[in-house]
C-alpha cells in the first residue's frame, strides 16, 4: 500500500507541483528585479516564521485563532441545521422567515465585526460572532435544499403506516439530508476561518489576525506571508476533518478513486 502511493501518478505530480512553486518563489522574483520587501523569497519567509516562534508567541496566536475557528464553525453549523429542518418542515416558517434570513445574509459581515466589539469589547466573541453570521447561511441553505428535495411519497407512504412526525424525520428527511450538510459544512469550515480572520482584523488582540496588522504596520512582508501560509493551513485542516467526519459518517457512499486501493 505505502509502495503504491509513493509511487502514484497523481501524487508524483503534485509533489512536483510543489517543488516547482517554492523554487518559483524563492529564484524568480529576483530574477525579475522584484525587490524582497514586496514578495520576500520562501527562505526569507521561512527565516521570518522561526523568528515568530521563537519570539513572537506565534503559537499562542495560532492557537487563539484555531480555537475561534472550532467555537464559530461549531456554533454556526449548529444554528445554521436548526434554522435549514425548522424552515425545510414548515413551509410557513419559511415563508415568514426567509426574507429576513436573506436580508441578514445579504447584509454585509464586515460591517457587523465593528458593532460588535463595540458590544463586547476586545474579546473573543466579535470574532465568535462573525464567523458564526459566515457560517450559517451556507449549512442553513444545503439543510434545507435537501429537506425540500426528500420524496414525498416517503413521507405519504411512513404517513399511511402511522409514523408520528419525529419518526419521520429522524428515519426519512434526517438521513436524507446527510450529503447535503456536509457539503454545506465543507463550505462553511473554510468560512469560518475568513469570519474570524475578519473579526481579530477589526478588533482583535490576540490571534493570527492581529499578527497580520501587526506585520502590516511594521512594513514586513514575511511576517505577513508566514500569517497568510499558516491561516492558509487552518482552513486545510478544519477543510480536512470535515472530510474525515463526513467519510465516516456517510461510509455507505461511494468514494472516488485516484488508482490507489
Amino acid at each position: 500500500m505505502t509502495d503504491r502511493v509513493f509511487t502514484n501518478p497523481a501524487i508524483l505530480a503534485g509533489f512536483a507541483l510543489g517543488v516547482v512553486f517554492l523554487a518559483a518563489w524563492e529564484w524568480l522574483p529576483g530574477a525579475l528585479g522584484v525587490p524582497r520587501f514586496i514578495i520576500p523569497p520562501a527562505s526569507a519567509t521561512w527565516d521570518e516564521f522561526q523568528h515568530m516562534a521563537a519570539r513572537e508567541r506565534l503559537w499562542f496566536h495560532v492557537g487563539a485563532t484555531m480555537a475561534s475557528v472550532v467555537a464559530g464553525f461549531a456554533l454556526g453549523a449548529l444554528v445554521g441545521m436548526v434554522a435549514g429542518y425548522a424552515l425545510g418542515m414548515s413551509p410557513t416558517a419559511e415563508f415568514v422567515l426567509s426574507p429576513y434570513i436573506l436580508a441578514l445574509q445579504i447584509a454585509p459581515k464586515v460591517a457587523f465585526a465593528p458593532l460588535f466589539v463595540m458590544w463586547f469589547g476586545f474579546t473573543v466573541y466579535p470574532k465568535i460572532l462573525v464567523a458564526l453570521l459566515i457560517v450559517f447561511f451556507p449549512v442553513m441553505v444545503n439543510v434545507l435544499g435537501a429537506v425540500r428535495a426528500v420524496d414525498r411519497d416517503q413521507i405519504n407512504l411512513a404517513r399511511a403506516f402511522n409514523a408520528t412526525r419525529g419518526e419521520i424525520f429522524r428515519k426519512i428527511e434526517f438521513p436524507a439530508s446527510m450529503p447535503a450538510l456536509f457539503s454545506g459544512l465543507r463550505i462553511a469550515a473554510t468560512l469560518a476561518v475568513i469570519g474570524v480572520v475578519v473579526g481579530e482584523l477589526v478588533g482583535g488582540n490576540t490571534g493570527l489576525g492581529y499578527l497580520l496588522v501587526y506585520g502590516q504596520g511594521q512594513a514586513n512582508t514575511a511576517m505577513v506571508f508566514v500569517v497568510i501560509i499558516l491561516l492558509t493551513l487552518i482552513g486545510l485542516v478544519a477543510y480536512g476533518a470535515v472530510v474525515l467526519a463526513e467519510g465516516r459518517v456517510l461510509h455507505y457512499l461511494p468514494k472516488r478513486e485516484f488508482g490507489i486501493t
